[in-house]
């Protein structure tokens, strides 16, 4: 039987990243994310931390300035070869073993290829906001403005590489919200639906 994989896209602050790791541990599978960063980095050579900022998000700028800052590898732009370390990492991932990956193009890189469940989590501007002030504290920029940049940037990102709307509901199988039905019940409803 094929292996079974659920993806997690997830606004940022919504508890995505929570859900999609709390999911997996009930499931008894694994769940990638920051295994993932650990896996490209090995793969690619490039710094972990630079594959967690624009492994998922348009650089701070946009793409013309990437395009003229990034060097190349092997022809590619550093983002380019990124996506396609990235995308053959996902796809080994799902031949071999049902998990839970987190973000990365997850649900567009294994749509077609493997016995799939495509998730979007979700949670009002308020609970967002709410949440990452918990989370990674207090900043200069307001709460809503960091969100609001990590959205669009990530949705650029999605867009860019897929020539898909990031977050559109017709993209994937489920969206829960978060900041309504709490982390706790959407992890049962994704885990009743796996």
């Amino acid at each position: 039987m094929a292996n079974r994989i659920i993806t997690i896209s997830r606004e940022f602050g919504s508890g995505g990243r929570t859900v999609g790791k709390m999911t997996a541990e009930k499931l008894g599978i694994h769940c990638y994310d920051n295994e993932l960063l650990e896996k490209i980095a090995e793969e690619s050579g490039l710094a972990k931390e630079y594959i967690a900022e624009r492994g998922e998000y348009t650089p701070r700028g946009g793409w013309l300035a990437t395009a003229f800052a990034d060097r190349s590898v092997n022809g590619l732009s550093v983002q380019d070869y990124l996506w396609t370390v990235q995308r053959k990492l996902i796809l080994e991932l799902a031949e071999q073993e049902s998990c839970v990956i987190v973000g990365r193009c997850a649900d567009y890189i294994l749509d077609g290829k493997a016995d799939l469940l495509k998730v979007f989590v979700y949670a009002s501007m308020e609970k967002r906001a709410e949440r990452i002030v918990k989370l990674y504290g207090e900043t200069s920029e307001t709460p809503e403005k960091r969100l609001k940049d990590k959205d669009k940037r990530r949705a650029a990102y999605y867009q860019f590489y897929t020539d898909m709307e990031w977050g559109k509901a017709q993209h994937y199988h489920i969206a829960v919200d978060s900041g309504t039905l709490g982390i706790d019940r959407c992890v049962d409803i994704i885990a009743s639906l796996y």
